[in-house]
């Protein structure tokens, strides 16, 4: 049947008005003088009102005491039907310009926009803080704003770590050699044996897809930790 995301109902009753009401509308357009539609064949609107009227036929069946093959056989019509009315929307109504959103919105077609909202990334980096978590480790716990931690602003799936050691403090972040993506708090970096009590410096910035700097806010403020 339809899943949870589906534009069609998924319970007999809903599902018998909706397709009937899509023939009625489909036909009020084809039908009027002159035409509003004339890019429906007529065997096409025919097949799916001959889909309709067996589905409609065995549901009805079924309103009154009934046998469990007439349930079965009511639950079968209804797959075949859905899957010629899916059909019909997709070649016929979805992306035909003939067909306006209020025309969709009629025939009760909320189909799911698949377009993408274009992600606004914060101006300031994630606020962090640098934990030790093992020999050679360091975590970086981040979050948005006054949020929890690991937090992210809308539509932001991670941050991008950058890092590295030094002896003295770069005197900017885009010095950071290294980088890593992270979406989970603590986001534990391992460094080497020979680092071992020098001082490891970060700066984060939020990033809503990975490797696509214009998907980058601003700098945080740089930290430092030594390397347990």
């Amino acid at each position: 049947m339809a899943n949870k995301k589906s534009y069609i109902p998924h319970s007999d009753a809903e599902f018998d008005t909706f397709v009937r009401n899509i023939l009625m509308y489909v036909s009020m357009k084809c039908d009027s003088n002159p035409p509003v539609w004339t890019h429906i064949p007529q065997e096409a609107r025919a097949a799916l009102a001959e889909h309709y009227a067996a589905w409609h036929a065995a549901y009805e069946i079924t309103l009154t005491p009934c046998t469990r093959p007439q349930i079965a056989e009511k639950n079968r019509l209804h797959k075949v039907t859905e899957k010629a009315v899916r059909d019909f929307v997709n070649i016929y109504l979805r992306y035909h310009p003939a067909v306006t959103e209020e025309d969709k919105r009629n025939m009760g077609l909320t189909i799911p926009d698949t377009t993408r909202t274009p992600v606004v990334v914060p101006d300031e980096g994630p606020a962090f803080l640098i934990v030790q978590l093992g020999p050679r480790i360091l975590g970086i716990n981040y979050q948005y704003g006054q949020g929890r931690k690991g937090s992210k602003p809308p539509g932001i799936k991670g941050a991008r770590i950058y890092y590295g050691v030094f002896d003295e403090p770069p005197d900017e972040q885009e010095k950071l050699p290294a980088s890593v993506w992270a979406t989970r708090c603590p986001h534990g970096i391992t460094f080497r044996e020979t680092d071992r009590g020098k001082r490891a410096y970060f700066a984060l910035r939020w990033e809503a897809e990975r490797d696509d700097e214009k998907s980058q806010s601003g700098w945080s403020e740089m930290a430092s930790e030594i390397i347990p």
